[in-house]
């Protein structure tokens, strides 16, 4: 199971690109905030959802049946607000989502992360600057859906028919993958190939450090032991 914090595009559609590039990647083994996501809020009984971000974040839900909400100037009726990558971000926005927060709705993010690499560099992650205005403005608790988060790793084991505790969980981001495995009581493996460097787990509290730390995932492949 692939899970990136991205929503830049649709689960499909990054299996498409894992494929183009070698991946024997199938659409169900590829997730984004969006997949949890579904599963949290029709467990949670929402229906109708204020997207803030594009059409990988709403996509995924209209395609589960929820009913999506575009932002726009007044006061749209929605049972929650889910916030991702959103650069065409307005105060015409903003003002909706405060509006259906008052009214009652739940907020949700995509990532609380500061920022996310591009090929240019980093970028500023959209997703906790947004539902933090929010925040600021109404008050409400904002509930993370992608990673780190307990319900991405649940919604990934789901998928996969196994319990939290039963994952591997492979990451390069000391702030990410390593903390949701603990929660989950799952395997943590941390790799030095990507944002985190030799050395950038060594701040995690002892108790939250990586199980396994590795320089690349190709180093897995040399340490697992399969049957004949």
């Amino acid at each position: 199971m692939v899970f990136t914090n991205g929503t830049t595009k649709t689960p499909r559609e990054l299996a498409q690109a894992l494929r183009g590039i070698g991946f024997d990647a199938p659409d169900h083994a590829v997730m984004t905030p969006a997949s949890s996501a579904v599963t949290v809020l029709t467990r949670r009984g929402h229906h109708r959802v204020l997207v803030l971000g594009r059409e990988g974040l709403a996509a995924p839900l209209r395609d589960a049946g929820l009913d999506v909400v575009q932002p726009s100037a007044g006061k749209p009726r929605a049972d929650a607000v889910l916030v991702g990558w959103y650069p065409d971000f307005t105060m015409a926005a903003l003002e909706a989502a405060c509006h259906a927060v008052w009214d009652g709705a739940a907020v949700y993010s995509s990532s609380q992360s500061m920022f996310y690499a591009t090929a240019q560099g980093r970028a500023l992650g959209t997703s906790r600057a947004i539902s933090a205005m929010i925040r600021s403005l109404t008050g409400c608790r904002v509930r993370v859906v992608g990673k780190p988060s307990l319900a991405a790793l649940r919604s990934a084991a789901g998928r996969l028919g196994v319990r939290p505790a039963e994952l591997a969980v492979v990451g390069d981001d000391p702030e990410l993958e390593v903390p949701m495995a603990h929660r989950g009581h799952a395997l943590a493996i941390a790799v030095t190939s990507g944002l985190g460097s030799a050395g950038a787990f060594d701040d995690l509290a002892p108790e939250r450090r990586p199980h396994l730390r590795l320089r690349g995932v190709d180093e897995l492949l040399s340490i697992c032991q399969y049957p004949d």
